[in-house]
């Protein structure tokens, strides 16, 4: 997710068309259902019939969340962040130093603070550890800017240091200062985001065309998801964010949207609509954050039926995802999914989980709470990518957010 990589540069693109033919999905009669899967992958007027699984127990989520937690106190950095440039050996990113770094430290940062505050606000230890944070965040957040003209990973860092300044404004509800603080620095990442934000509308984290002052870069659906849900959620606390930069990152993201609710990886791609990584297996763990970022900007052509089946089809595809898990080359994997999707996506998923209505969200829980646990690693953390030393910090930090949302 976070560091992607050359795109298709780092992967031959001679490989591309026979990844395409490789991950095409088999032709299925027109009464016969897709493992499940509406027969009609454009029809969406009812809810996906749910497999029966063993649901797994408060008691074992609860644990689960526990060990996550615990493994996040045990690798805060020394100075109180989480993260680091170490672990470089077999790496394919493309992560010019040092800005990368501090774009990818800040981004992972922000979430383990959002992870810490959701599912540990009563852990004296816990909140100690927050605190600690947040002062390296309000130390660093102001220096954050794009690596090289055609690195921009300090997309990410902003949308998540908004999350984690939301919730942390939330906590210090009664320190009028503090929240002054937090709220200027809010508007500061808005003021980023304006200015990183692509000519098209959106942002993209590479700009391989013409490296200008302002971002030539393609939009791209994931990252315009992931920042207009940040932006919503500030909004939701009462700070609004610049209503341009929204409308046209809307527009961006609905210009790659198919009709099936699966998107384009990015604008580029536009004349590819069918390539593996565009298909609804490619886009399986981008759908998630899509749909949930218009929705909340207010598209009610994201229905909850659609949102139900794609969190069904997150289950029962769940291994076009799953097998490209862990995979040190990113988009080497079938569809061309790269690892770093996968939490991301479960992440998101958990957010669309909670705009159904409460009395509908239960049946889902159970999918994405047995996703989770299946895969935690043996030292409590979890992880889909190895990026330098924040993959671990970063998927453990999505997975006990997800986990959070199917208690």
């Amino acid at each position: 997710m976070m560091q992607a990589s050359r795109c298709w540069n780092l992967v031959a693109i001679v490989t591309l068309s026979t990844w395409a033919v490789w991950a095409a999905e088999p032709e299925v009669p027109k009464d016969r259902p897709r493992s499940g899967i509406l027969a009609d992958p454009l029809d969406f007027s009812r809810p996906p019939t749910l497999p029966k699984i063993e649901a797994p127990t408060g008691e074992e989520i609860e644990t689960s969340i526990n060990r996550g937690v615990e493994f996040l106190l045990g690798i805060q950095n020394a100075n109180d962040s989480w993260g680091s440039a170490t672990n470089t050996k077999g790496l394919n990113v493309y992560a010019p130093v040092p800005g990368s770094h501090h774009a990818f430290r800040a981004a992972t940062t922000s979430l383990c603070i959002s992870a810490l505050l959701e599912v540990a606000p009563d852990n004296p230890e816990a909140m100690q550890s927050v605190d600690r944070a947040e002062d390296w965040l309000m130390d660093h957040l102001s220096s954050l800017r794009r690596a090289t003209g055609d690195a921009i990973y300090n997309v990410w860092g902003h949308a998540y240091s908004i999350q984690a300044l939301v919730r942390l404004r939330r906590r210090q509800s009664e320190d009028a200062a503090r929240r002054v603080r937090i709220d200027d620095l809010i508007r500061e990442q808005f003021d980023m985001l304006r200015r990183y934000e692509s000519v098209d509308g959106g942002w993209g984290y590479y700009d391989f065309r013409y490296q200008a002052q302002r971002p030539t870069s393609s939009s791209i659906s994931f990252v315009n998801g992931t920042v207009l849900v940040a932006l919503a959620e500030a909004k939701a606390s009462g700070i609004e964010p610049p209503e341009r930069i929204v409308r046209r990152a809307v527009a961006a993201t609905k210009r790659q949207q198919k009709k099936d609710f699966s998107y384009l990886y990015g604008e580029y791609l536009k004349d590819r609509p069918m390539l593996g990584i565009n298909r609804p297996g490619g886009s399986l763990g981008r759908t998630q954050c899509c749909n949930c970022a218009l929705r909340m900007w207010g598209d009610e052509s994201i229905t909850d039926n659609v949102a139900k089946n794609w969190l069904y089809r997150l289950y029962v595809r769940n291994g076009w995802l799953d097998i490209g898990r862990k995979r040190p080359v990113p988009h080497e994997s079938w569809f061309q999914v790269a690892g770093y999707f996968y939490y991301f996506g479960h992440f998101y998923a958990s957010l669309s989980l909670e705009q159904l209505p409460e009395s509908e969200q239960g049946p889902y829980k159970p999918l994405l709470a047995k996703l989770m646990l299946d895969r935690q690693e043996k030292n409590g953390s979890w992880w889909d990518y190895p990026l330098y030393n924040y993959h671990q910090q970063y998927g453990t930090a999505f997975a006990l957010m997800t986990l959070q949302r199917c208690k």
